[in-house]
């Protein structure tokens, strides 16, 4: 009999991953119930601050003001975009108040501020999220932009939000334009990952590898009938899959799960003034069959442009862009889209995690062709391939 081989040696400078929120509490209208106010209030504190939109914090200001017998509060708008000047300006106004602990409500921008603000602090963290368009409820990371809303640069946070609450009425009054786009967020975990992680050994990795499939199976099958009838069991199916299981794809995954061009597209058309027309998953769907066109062009894969055809005739039926001009952003000039290329081709860009070179020229040649393709399309002509 041989003898038993060495043990490998664990190796050294892999990053830690905080694969989930300490705590998920969901129900149907259950942000006022007296559990959901008992759960708030052990994990704020005496002082606690209330972050959001506007619009995000008056949708719940009847459920949790019952909060103020148990925690002294404080209601703080934010401004529009995820910026370094807010991040100031939220922080001062925490620290005047001196603050316990962070509720984050609204979308992925205000659920990302209130996340960094607690950050920052090393403060307890709640997220209620007011639509299905982004995991950001779940993630332990940040999105900074401009004052003009362009993509700067994330922040990797110290753990996962300690306290999600996920209320499916709160969800259910949403546009359903948000849902869509959180389909469009969450595809993109599968068509990202399994082209720049599935090689790893990491065992974390390959489960969210593989976790990423069953998220992307299970939209494809289920999102038209969601989208159909909101508030059914289906619609709740695919809310958990936008927002918790895609959560749990990068909370596995970590940063060794790498988004690719997909949100290298999305950062890059943040840099154009139009982009405010559209939504980060909107954006985010659209760059994935930029990168499976890049796939296509660079390295020939037949597979990627059979994938790409069939997830147009998805986007089709559910109503996610095929086009720039979907996108708001018809007309492009040359120009233009030699700034979003460059953005996405930056040094520093996801964009490298794809395993062959893209460079800006490329870029924008498969920019135009996926336009051009989802154009035919809309127009009942074939597609390119």
């Amino acid at each position: 009999m041989s003898a038993p081989s060495s043990p490998q040696q664990i190796p050294t400078g892999i990053p830690d991953v905080m694969p989930a929120p300490a705590r998920v509490h969901r129900g149907w209208n259950c942000l006022g119930q007296a559990d959901t106010l008992q759960l708030l209030s052990q994990t704020l504190g005496a002082r606690g601050v209330i972050l959001g939109g506007a619009g995000s914090l008056e949708r719940v200001e009847a459920q949790l003001s019952r909060l103020g017998s148990r925690s002294t509060l404080s209601w703080k708008p934010y401004g529009r975009y995820c910026s370094q000047a807010e991040r100031e300006a939220l922080l001062a106004h925490c620290q005047d108040h001196q603050a316990t602990g962070i509720v984050g409500v609204g979308g992925g921008k205000a659920l990302d501020m209130s996340k960094l603000i607690a950050h920052d602090l090393g403060l307890p963290i709640v997220t209620i999220p007011t639509s299905a368009a982004t995991c950001a409820a779940w993630s332990a990371l940040s999105n900074l932009y401009s004052e003009q809303g362009s993509f700067d640069h994330d922040v990797s946070l110290a753990r996962s939000p300690d306290l999600l609450l996920l209320d499916y009425e709160l969800i259910r009054s949403a546009p359903m334009r948000t849902l869509r786009a959180g389909i469009g967020d969450a595809l993109a975990k599968w068509y990202e990952a399994s082209v720049s992680s599935r090689s790893s050994e990491d065992v974390l990795v390959i489960a969210a590898v593989q976790q990423a499939r069953v998220l992307r199976d299970l939209l494809l099958q289920k999102a038209e009938a969601a989208l159909e009838d909101p508030g059914s069991l289906v619609w709740q199916q695919v809310v958990d899959a936008s927002i918790l299981l895609a959560g749990v794809v990068g909370g596995l995954g970590g940063s060794q799960c790498r988004t690719v061009a997909a949100h290298a597209v999305h950062n890059g058309l943040t840099h154009l003034t139009r982009h405010k027309s559209s939504l980060h998953g909107e954006k985010v769907a659209y760059g994935i069959l930029v990168q499976q066109r890049l796939e296509e062009i660079l390295q020939g894969n037949q597979l990627a442009a059979t994938a790409r055809q069939q997830l147009i005739g998805f986007y089709k039926t559910i109503g996610l862009p095929i086009t720039l001009a979907d996108l708001g952003l018809d007309g492009l000039s040359s120009d233009d889209l030699n700034r979003v290329a460059q953005v996405a081709c930056a040094p520093a860009s996801d964009i490298h995690h794809l395993p062959f070179s893209v460079w800006p020229e490329a870029l924008v040649v498969a920019l135009q062709t996926t336009d051009l393709e989802g154009s035919r399309v809309a127009a009942g002509l074939s597609t390119l391939a």
